[in-house]
């Protein structure tokens, strides 16, 4: 069996607010094998991107990072800037959520492309141009050459996604990140572009994390799930066992949430009841046991941990499981 491209262990990520630190992300451990692709969900505000930013290392100034992240056998928490910098791009990447904010609106497509080339691939102007061009064309944007010379601005919020997982790929990294790639895009558009990741990721042998709120987007398109609930993961599985026999009744009401085609007109969703934790004031017991239904009060004194006690592949944390 290959060593994990990526391992994360023990991560914590602290924020500082004016009620005291806030645990963002709350002791993950994930491994994610050369090629394979896993699937983050959860609600907003679960830790989700949080965990993303500690990956990449880049988290907010006043953050603090506990933990461990093994990236193809360097522990990125103990990486200088500048090894960072030249980590990024060529074997790290990452699409963020709203390609709007994540492009630069004052330069061109191209010379956000080009410059990405040149920093990391030390190529000339003229051939990171044509780059760009097969860039643009392998993501299916038409007339690529006229792309190249237009602003994000003049492009559709699906287009412009397109450019930001071109940048995204363009010097071949072995691990993509995308975090909600799709949330901002209309049906259509959404499933062109999770196909377009899929199809680049089986081309080029990369590894990637899905980050959504939506068990929808990752169940086909994921080789594992991890959900998350107030920075911690609740339940981690093979997507197929996992949507086959879940056991966290988080992960259930997340389904439930989901709109189906079947369902007759105007048929109320089921929504999950109450807030999600005050995570400057971590509960003794289960995160979750507020808005849970099988909740009693061992879930109220006593916080479950992530485990496997049925062995039968799936973790999950949860007193009384499906």
């Amino acid at each position: 069996m290959s060593a994990p491209l990526l391992s994360v262990e023990g991560i914590t990520v602290d924020l500082p607010t004016p009620r005291g630190p806030l645990r963002a992300v709350d002791g993950v451990d994930l491994t994610l094998a050369p090629g394979s692709t896993l699937g983050i969900v959860g609600e907003s505000g679960c830790g989700k991107t949080m965990l993303s930013r500690a990956i990449l290392q880049l988290l907010p100034k006043r953050a603090k990072l506990g933990g461990r992240i093994m990236f193809a056998g360097r522990d990125l928490v103990t990486l200088q800037p500048e090894e960072l910098r030249r980590l990024r791009g060529p074997e790290l990447a990452v699409v963020f959520q709203d390609p709007m904010t994540s492009l630069n609106p004052v330069l061109t497509i191209g010379t956000q492309i080009v410059e990405t080339l040149q920093a990391h691939l030390g190529m000339d102007t003229v051939t990171a141009m044509r780059r760009g061009v097969e860039l643009l064309a392998a993501v299916g944007i038409p007339a690529p050459e006229q792309r190249l010379r237009q602003y994000p601005h003049q492009l559709s919020g699906g287009m412009r996604q397109r450019v930001a997982i071109a940048i995204a790929l363009s010097c071949e990294p072995k691990l993509l990140i995308a975090d909600e790639p799709t949330t901002a895009l209309d049906v259509t558009v959404q499933a062109q572009i999770l196909d377009l990741l899929a199809r680049e990721q089986q081309r080029r042998h990369m590894a990637m994390i899905l980050i959504t709120h939506d068990l929808g987007v990752v169940a086909g398109r994921t080789d594992e799930v991890a959900v998350m609930y107030a920075g911690r993961v609740v339940e981690r599985a093979p997507t197929p066992k996992l949507f086959t026999r879940m056991r966290m009744p988080y992960t259930e009401a997340l389904l439930a949430a989901i709109p189906k085609l079947d369902s007759p007109p105007h048929t109320p969703l089921p929504a999950i009841a109450g807030r999600p934790p005050d995570q400057t004031r971590p509960l003794k017991g289960c995160s979750f046991e507020p808005r849970c239904r099988y909740a009693d009060d061992h879930c109220r004194s006593a916080k479950p941990p992530l485990a496997d006690p049925e062995r039968a592949g799936g973790l999950f944390a949860c007193w009384h499981p499906l």
